[in-house]
């Protein structure tokens, strides 16, 4: 099978790394399998992930609108997009090829086996054009105006797999509004990494995460209708399960037992009393999951912060793996590294694989 795991990294909350976990996630994924091709897809109009992919600072941001936007057809997902709408319901893809960027033909310190999918501004300009390509009458029969927007994104990238051959693992990051780009990205991945920091707003982020893709209980008798949740199961789209919880914005210098009040006690409560009521939303387990400290230990994980190791390499572009100990100049101010500290970042990001 060519796809062999999809992962979106999203929650309806920002600031809580899902660019910085992308990133780190991706590059030690390829890193470790060289046998193995990633594919990063960049579904948030900041392009974050993208501009560290691509080299880190202004170096990523001129490579992305030298080489992605400033294009005749912009190698990216707003341009891919762009073609595909224009082109219409039933028309043949364009060649998936064409908008995939190889990181290492502009960054050096990316492994070789490591592809992207630009992100781009433009991506929120056009919010209109995919909502009003949502409501045109279906043209072509047998083709359902809702279910190809929401499949444009996993027909690009099984379409590419088949192009280009061998054994892929998609990571998708993503932006935290619920838009219908976050929809779409959502509903082409079997799996969710679900950032969270230790605070409240991490709860309440989690509890509308559950109610836009699950809907609330009863269902709201007049918006409800249009929603995503009850419009993925009408359509018989699969709605992504929750895979892992990363604990993000941890102190450097508390132990794994005090920094899981990383996942914060009313989030992890809020967490588990889903799990409890609807264990079909998370991904299946055959361990024996009874008490809260079960639920943790499974599908959590505490990331220590990547406050100095994980940002330098970041503005860097560089994965942690390549990071060297000492000062880096950064933003005009040197930044010390310690070797101890990069060293707990890798064998974060490490277990976090473990847990994929």
């Amino acid at each position: 099978m060519p796809i062999k795991e999809s992962f979106a990294i999203w929650n309806n909350k920002g600031g809580v790394g899902k660019s910085s976990i992308t990133f780190h996630v991706a590059t030690r994924y390829a890193e470790k399998n060289p046998e193995s091709k990633v594919l990063v897809i960049d579904m948030c109009p900041q392009a974050n992930s993208s501009l560290i992919l691509l080299g880190g600072g202004s170096g990523g941001e001129n490579i992305l609108m030298e080489n992605c936007l400033h294009q005749p057809v912009a190698k990216t997902v707003a341009g891919y997009f762009s073609e595909v709408i224009s082109s219409g319901q039933g028309a043949s893809l364009p060649n998936q090829s064409r908008f995939v960027t190889q990181v290492n033909k502009v960054n050096s310190e990316i492994p070789d086996n490591l592809y992207l999918l630009c992100g781009d501004p433009n991506l929120e300009l056009l919010v209109p054009a995919l909502n009003k390509a949502i409501d045109f009458p279906a043209l072509v029969p047998g083709v359902d105006p809702w279910i190809w927007v929401h499949n444009i994104l996993e027909e690009f990238y099984k379409g590419l797999a088949d192009k280009v051959g061998g054994d892929w693992l998609v990571f998708i990051d993503t932006n935290p509004s619920f838009s219908i780009y976050t929809e779409v990205a959502i509903s082409c991945v079997e799996k969710l990494i679900v950032p969270v920091n230790a605070d409240d707003s991490s709860r309440i982020a989690t509890q509308a995460m559950f109610t836009l893709l699950h809907g609330t209980i009863p269902p709201h008798p007049v918006y409800s209708k249009w929603t995503f949740a009850a419009m993925a199961p009408q359509k018989r789209i699969s709605i992504p399960k929750i895979h892992l919880i990363v604990g993000n914005r941890l102190t450097q210098y508390d132990g794994t037992a005090g920094a899981f009040a990383a996942l914060s006690d009313a989030t992890a409560d809020t967490l588990f009393k889903e799990f409890q009521e609807n264990k079909n939303r998370f991904t299946a387990t055959s361990k024996s999951i009874e008490t809260m400290q079960d639920f943790r230990d499974h599908y959590s994980i505490p990331l220590r912060d990547f406050n100095t190791s994980g940002v330098v390499a970041a503005h860097l572009g560089k994965p942690l793996s390549k990071l060297t100990q000492g000062k880096h100049r950064i933003y005009n101010r040197d930044i010390t590294v310690v070797a101890a500290r990069i060293k707990e970042c890798a064998t974060a990001v490490d277990d976090l694989l473990d847990k994929l």
